[in-house]
């Protein structure tokens, strides 16, 4: 019997109508234009506004959008693994708030909180699932509400990140197409520069830590990128190494879209050609979870039966993994 690998049969994504331009930005923060796009390569955004609106929101469309491409119902949903570092509560879990939204009555589910590399470690655990013949439908869903825990006085976070969401569904496939290795990592450590300070068991709510701007993501880009930059870079080209591929067999490297010059430093470590790279992050900024399914969701038409993918990402924590893809249709 031929080996069962977890393939990507769905793709789909949602981001909020609201663009955020960098000239509004200039309104709100000292910055302006050229400075964001010199250092971060990111024009606009996308903001969910509204009340009452929450992560699932943003999953909603794209988990629905995804079914009607798959062909099939919410039901036939086995497991919802929702990646998320904005989930709409801390209790209960999004993934069993959106399958009450959506109707996924079957499926079980829960969050994974990886920060950014969250929807490369979902991607690899739920492939655990297809793989070990346990289930036939996973939905792997990468989605934030940034916007909720921006401070859009600090010029160092609210010029990075922006709200969306992306969905992939995993299947069994025995003909050598989808997951084919990954290698993920974590260091605690990084906590230190990137994180949200309160709001945890560590320091809970209280009127001192809201007037202390606390519930915001706080971040030392420096000390960030220096991480970010090396260890996204190595951990693409180490899984490329393991599994013999050589940049030419690479057809496209799909980063995490947190920082261009970051994506360029993956790039250059791999050898994979500018052509070949996937970015947006010009149009809709760091969406955390969201980056990597959202590419995969923009550049889907142009992706070949059989094309070698590389995911790589690098996230808060710090946490950091690559993916290699044999993409299936």
């Amino acid at each position: 019997m031929n080996k069962i690998h977890a393939a990507i049969t769905a793709v789909n994504g949602y981001v909020p109508d609201y663009v955020l331009t960098n000239h509004e930005l200039e309104t709100m923060v000292e910055t302006n234009d050229e400075w964001i796009m010199s250092r971060t390569g990111i024009k606009e955004r996308r903001i969910l506004k509204g009340e009452g609106l929450a992560t699932s929101d943003l999953a909603v469309p794209a988990v629905e959008g995804l079914l009607k491409k798959r062909g099939i119902s919410a039901e036939e949903i086995e497991l919802i693994i929702f990646c998320t570092t904005t989930p709409d509560m801390p209790f209960p879990a999004t993934a069993n708030i959106l399958a009450d939204k959506i109707g996924a009555k079957n499926a079980w589910g829960y969050d994974l909180q990886a920060a950014c590399s969250g929807f490369i470690f979902g991607l690899a655990t739920g492939a655990q699932f297809i793989e070990s013949g346990k289930h036939t439908k996973v939905l792997v869903v990468g989605g934030d509400k940034m916007s909720a825990i921006v401070n859009y006085k600090d010029r160092a976070t609210c010029i990075i990140f922006g709200d969306g969401c992306g969905a992939a569904l995993l299947e069994p496939n025995t003909d050598g197409y989808g997951v084919m290795d990954s290698i993920l990592k974590s260091d605690g450590s990084g906590r230190a520069f990137l994180h949200q300070k309160a709001g945890g068991s560590l320091k809970p709510a209280t009127h001192a830590t809201v007037d202390a701007l606390e519930h915001f993501a706080y971040q030392e880009g420096q000390a960030v990128f220096k991480f970010a930059v090396t260890n996204m870079a190595d951990v693409a080209a180490e899984v490329m190494e393991r599994n013999n591929l050589k940049s030419d067999d690479i057809a496209w490297l799909v980063p995490h879209q947190a920082n261009k010059r970051i994506i360029d430093a993956t790039a250059n470590r791999t050898g994979v050609s500018a052509d070949k790279v996937i970015i947006n992050i010009e149009r809709y900024g760091n969406t955390t979870n969201g980056t990597i399914p959202l590419c995969l969701w923009e550049w889907e038409s142009k992706f070949k039966k059989g094309d070698n993918l590389i995911l790589a990402a690098f996230g808060g924590g710090f946490t950091w993994g690559s993916i290699y893809l044999k993409w299936a249709y």
